[in-house]
């Protein structure tokens, strides 16, 4: 057998053998090392804390006579056998596990939890605590195992254990464990990265997002992938390790007590919360966030939303049954899933699982109110004034002014001001955002990735954010985080110029003067009949109209939706600009332009793109379609309003500014769900589709 030695924390060393040959051979101990977690779930209700780690615990079991001779080792001065059992055996784990646990039996689930050779003794009070040492002394005495002075420690309120510090509070992240995440080199082969998610997947109960940080990285690990370390890369290592350096406190749970779950979901994962309110409100017990893959990418968006419910309560399930669940979900239809009469195979098998073994009720919650949204998706940030901020999005904010260690230095040199707990750059009304990734992902998410946000590009995205927000280089963030977008990379249609001269036409004093117009055809006939859009755009500010018609409309329909749209809102144009349609080169088109005062003008019939604004806004109307459609594109006609206001409040490149504030000489307010508890229910479900369409 090979032997070296590797060093211990406290200088000395640690001497190991190479059994693999012999681990190999051997009949596996099944005994099981107990789950973290479900140790840490004891400690609920304890104040002080002791911890007893045994002298060379191994070597303090012996070796069955029949078995000593099989760990033989040779060196140069002879060949050796351990009369007591070594450090690398394969059931030596096991071994010790079970030995704990025989020994400590009477005091298991009471006042002691056993970690190989880690004892954890815990008490409400001092003076049981004092009772508690004594009769685990009592025991280890009697038994004959020692206790290493120096590694242990008494009396505590808050105690390492496990890579966790635990307190009457509930249960941390380690400072040193953190320290560790913090300098991590960057890795730099896979083996190193799989050290680096398997250390950060250890603490993800603590990391909203979890998933979503680490898909970037995941992605490393596939087979035939080849590793290419880029900035996304690193983007998501440091967001990582800022997740790990600002984890919140979590509860541990009282199984007394009813639970709550807040589950949610997005394209690419889902994410819940499990929670408790013992007295101090409803605070998190442990976080959960999973990437979705294969099919289940694919299904819509009902079904992931009870994904994430399913997944939550497999994740929970040894705290779940037996007690009474409340499931808070921003997907309305969900409350109603165990009474629906049409339900497909999986969701049939889902609420059998759920009517099995849980006592649960589902309730409708707007997104805004809900925890997990921050673990799939952005809540609603849109009002900017802090009286009208919703709670999560306040907490978030206080959290990340909190450990942001450049806000106090953004503060010496004068560069922010304090209002209502919120910090604003100096001389503005933008809100300073701090350095604490979830919340600016959020941002950027929903000034982005939302249906009325448009996914536009970076230019348009930076200018909306900026009218509010401001952060060091926001710009760059901006950028990275467009360039990086799936939806963008798979929906948007390619900028490449055609060939040939343009020739534009001049510009228009005034909105509404000069109009041109276009169809959109070949799109999926929809449940009303439509199956293209007639684009209406005006020269000067650029605004558009997204009006649902059908192929098949006859000359007079199509006169009949422009006054209804755009003449009865806009008055007459002076100039209508259109192609060579056959329905605006008719003579009832022309007579009709002739009668209201309008000169009509035609691009040219081989090169549509001479009218190269409504070319461009077609192109607009196609992408924001496609993004807005994935799950379903039957109803594409139904989403054409809110698609029509992202286009007019996004900045024109051409412009520097808005459509809708180069007509009416304001930003419109955006929609916000509602704050207050439902009054009348379909209202509130009426604003939370504008959210998820």
């Amino acid at each position: 057998m090979e032997l070296l030695f590797t060093p211990k924390p406290d200088g000395s060393l640690r001497m190991c053998i190479d059994y693999r040959a012999l681990n190999k051979q051997t009949i596996k101990n099944k005994y099981p090392i107990p789950r973290i977690d479900d140790l840490l779930d004891q400690l609920r209700g304890a104040t002080v804390f002791s911890k007893l780690d045994l002298r060379s615990g191994y070597w303090q079991i012996r070796m069955a006579d029949n078995s000593i001779h099989k760990t033989a080792f040779r060196t140069r001065y002879g060949s050796y056998e351990y009369l007591v059992m070594p450090f690398g055996l394969t059931n030596a784990p096991a071994t010790f596990q079970a030995e704990m646990n025989h020994i400590l039996r009477p005091l298991l689930d009471e006042c002691v939890v056993v970690y190989l050779d880690d004892i954890l003794i815990y008490s409400r009070d001092m003076k049981q605590h004092v009772e508690h040492l004594r009769r685990v002394f009592e025991i280890l005495r009697r038994e004959r195992f020692y206790v290493k002075l120096s590694k242990s420690e008494f009396a505590l309120e808050k105690v390492q254990f496990l890579g966790h510090l635990v307190s009457a509070q509930g249960v941390h992240v380690d400072p040193k464990k953190v320290e560790a995440v913090r300098t991590w080199k960057t890795p730099e082969n896979v083996k190193e990265l799989q050290q680096f998610l398997g250390f950060a997947n250890y603490y993800n109960r603590f990391v909203p997002q979890y998933a979503k940080f680490t898909t970037p990285l995941t992605n490393l690990l596939k087979k035939n992938t080849p590793y290419k370390w880029e900035t996304k890369h690193q983007e998501a290592v440091e967001q990582l390790k800022q997740a790990l350096t600002s984890a919140p406190v979590l509860i541990l749970p009282d199984p007394e007590r009813d639970y709550v779950i807040e589950a949610d979901a997005s394209d690419q994962a889902v994410g819940a919360v499990l929670m408790q309110d013992q007295g101090n409100g409803l605070q998190p017990i442990a976080y959960l966030s999973k990437k979705l893959h294969g099919a289940e990418l694919n299904y819509p968006i009902h079904d992931k939303e009870a994904l994430a419910i399913i997944i939550a309560f497999k994740a929970w399930r040894c705290y779940l049954e037996g007690r009474r669940t409340t499931v808070y979900t921003d997907h309305c239809s969900l409350k109603y899933l165990k009474t629906q009469p049409n339900l497909s195979r999986r969701q049939v098998r889902w609420i059998d699982f759920l009517g099995t073994h849980f006592h649960y009720d589902i309730v409708y919650k707007p997104g805004h109110k809900n925890k997990a949204d921050a673990l799939s998706r952005p809540a609603h940030v849109a009002a900017i004034q802090v009286e009208g901020m919703n709670p999560l999005l306040k907490g978030l904010f206080t959290h990340g002014y909190a450990i942001d260690p450049e806000i106090s230095l953004a503060e010496k040199r004068h560069l922010l001001q304090w209002d209502s707990d919120i910090a604003y750059r100096k001389g503005s009304t933008k809100i300073w955002v701090p350095n604490y990734p979830p919340l600016r992902q959020l941002l950027l998410e929903e000034y982005h990735d939302v249906l009325y946000a448009g996914h536009f590009g970076s230019n348009k995205t930076l200018t909306g954010i900026a009218k509010h927000y401001y952060w060091p280089h926001m710009a760059d963030d901006v950028q990275k985080f467009v360039t990086s977008c799936d939806t963008c990379q798979r929906m948007k249609s390619s900028k490449q110029k055609k060939a040939g001269l343009l020739q534009p036409f001049p510009v228009p004093e005034q909105p509404w003067q000069v109009v041109s117009l276009d169809f959109i055809t070949g799109l999926p006939p929809t449940s009303s009949g439509h199956d293209a859009i007639l684009v209406v755009i005006d020269k000067f500010s650029k605004m558009g109209h997204f009006i649902p018609t059908h192929t098949t409309a006859r000359t007079e329909e199509t006169a009949q939706l422009f006054v209804r749209h755009i003449i009865s809102q806009h008055g007459i144009p002076t100039t209508l600009i259109s192609d060579r349609d056959p329905k605006f080169t008719s003579k009832f088109w022309k007579e009709l332009m002739s009668l209201l005062g309008t000169k009509l003008a035609m691009s040219s019939a081989y090169h549509p793109q001479t009218d190269g604004q409504t070319e461009r806004l077609n192109q607009i109307v196609e992408q924001l379609l496609r993004a807005a459609c994935k799950d379903d594109i039957s109803k594409w006609d139904l989403h054409l309003p809110v698609l029509e206001f992202a286009y007019n409040n996004a900045t024109h490149a051409a412009t520097g500014q808005t459509p809708f504030f180069l007509c009416y000489g304001r930003h419109p307010l955006t929609p916000q769900k509602p704050t207050a508890s439902p009054t009348v229910q379909p209202a509130h479900d009426f604003i939370t589709t504008m959210h998820q369409l």
